[in-house]
């Protein structure tokens, strides 16, 4: 089941890569019980047509998912949740300076509450903007920044020979020719790095460490955290689509809860569950349905924007 949840994880992140299309079909035609385990995964995560053993029928979902990626990029750029860009903008307000959300309101790129939108850049390079972001892009003849000001970004990164750099409240990261995401939190910035390096710059120490791909950390404005491997699927955002690959209901709600307007809280009793699949962004109402009907709890909706999971 693991070694399922790991494919799908996988393939979902990159479903334009062809040799990692036919190590799948490999792996999927090796036993009947890995069949089995695919399809159970698929089942709980509800986002795909349950597959058939053939494999070359099985097969066709990853095709399905490429063409699915551009109604639903579409559909999330159309989403507007006044409530939820309120909500998120009145703790923001509190949390950061009132410089920091003048210059966020005013930002190149910004997204609403739930929203998540995809920009290329002039110099080709790839931009993903996660719920409740804003983000300058800044294109000179001798350099290329961008300014995260909050929520988060993933790049892919094109060929130019400007150097390009990544500022955040706590420091500043360049990368050396990757696909990486940053993710301002409240006291300090997030780095995942899933191809390439990127090397990162405290502001006021000025320490400084290069990390590698398949490595995470964070850091602040004097220290940097030591490093941690980061799973691939971290990255599904962009596609919308959150993917739990056998993580805590605890986490899987801190990760969801960014997507919605109000209060999503779970109960201490059931946070260690185990939840795994895929579920989509874009309506998170339809995800807690899903976790209501494979986990053993219920959702106590105390008021229109204050709910919480409990114990069945």
């Amino acid at each position: 089941m693991q070694q399922a949840a790991d494919w799908f994880a996988r393939l979902a992140s990159q479903p334009e890569d062809p040799a990692l299309q036919e190590a799948w079909r490999h792996w999927h035609g090796q036993q009947e019980s890995h069949r089995q385990a695919w399809v159970f995964v698929e089942r709980v995560s509800q986002r795909f047509n349950p597959l058939q053993q053939d494999a070359d029928r099985a097969g066709r979902t990853l095709d399905s998912l490429r063409r699915g990626q551009q109604s639903r990029r579409q559909m999330l750029r159309n989403l507007t949740i006044f409530g939820g860009a309120s909500l998120l903008g009145w703790i923001g307000w509190r949390q950061a300076d009132l410089g920091t959300q003048l210059m966020a309101w005013q930002a190149d790129y910004r997204t609403a509450g739930g929203e998540v939108r995809e920009q290329l850049l002039a110099d080709g390079t790839r931009l993903w903007l996660n719920s409740a972001t804003a983000v300058d892009v800044d294109f000179s003849r001798n350099q290329r920044r961008l300014r995260l000001y909050r929520g988060e970004i993933l790049i892919s990164t094109a060929s130019d020979p400007r150097p390009l750099r990544v500022e955040t409240a706590q420091g500043s990261l360049r990368p050396l020719g990757t696909r990486f995401s940053v993710r301002q939190e409240a006291q300090r910035t997030r780095l995942n790095v899933y191809q390439g390096a990127v090397q990162v710059q405290c502001q006021a120490s000025g320490a400084e460490r290069i990390v590698d791909s398949g490595l995470g950390l964070t850091f602040d404005s004097r220290d940097i955290a030591p490093d941690s491997p980061v799973q691939q699927e971290r990255q599904a955002w962009s596609q919308g689509l959150l993917l739990a690959n056998d993580i805590s209901l605890g986490q899987f709600i801190e990760e969801l809860a960014v997507y919605r307007s109000g209060h999503l809280g779970v109960d201490p009793r059931i946070a260690g569950l185990r939840v795994m699949g895929a579920y989509p962004l874009h309506d998170t109402e339809q995800v807690l349905a899903m976790l209501e009907g494979t986990l053993p709890i219920r959702i106590q909706r105390t008021l229109p924007w204050w709910v919480t999971l409990e114990p069945r």
